[in-house]
């Protein structure tokens, strides 16, 4: 009697181990590409800065109708106010992501 029920334990035991090591293959696989993702993603949100710091905006008043890149004043605000915009709902959705 006691030799079956051992067996029953062990085959539990070894059953509920290969369970554990499926999860954790699974797990370790998500997380693989769960920092795939955050490597491309670091690299877009690297790449929209350096795009908004090229896009520096004068201090001052001066050169407010057209720049010598061809975007006026207005516009250039435009395209920060978008681009910082769109690193924010990045920043969000990398936060949503990490406690979800």
């Amino acid at each position: 009697m006691l030799g079956g029920m051992q067996e029953r334990i062990d085959d539990s035991e070894s059953s509920g181990f290969d369970v554990l090591e499926q999860r954790i293959k699974q797990i370790v696989g998500q997380l693989a590409d769960c920092r795939k993702q955050n490597e491309m993603l670091q690299a877009e949100i690297a790449s929209l800065q350096s795009i908004l710091r090229s896009c520096k905006l004068p201090v001052s008043g001066k050169g407010q109708d057209v720049s010598g890149n061809g975007f006026s004043y207005e516009e250039k605000v435009q395209v920060r106010q978008k681009l910082v915009l769109i690193l924010q709902r990045i920043e969000m959705e990398l936060r949503n992501e990490m406690s979800g």
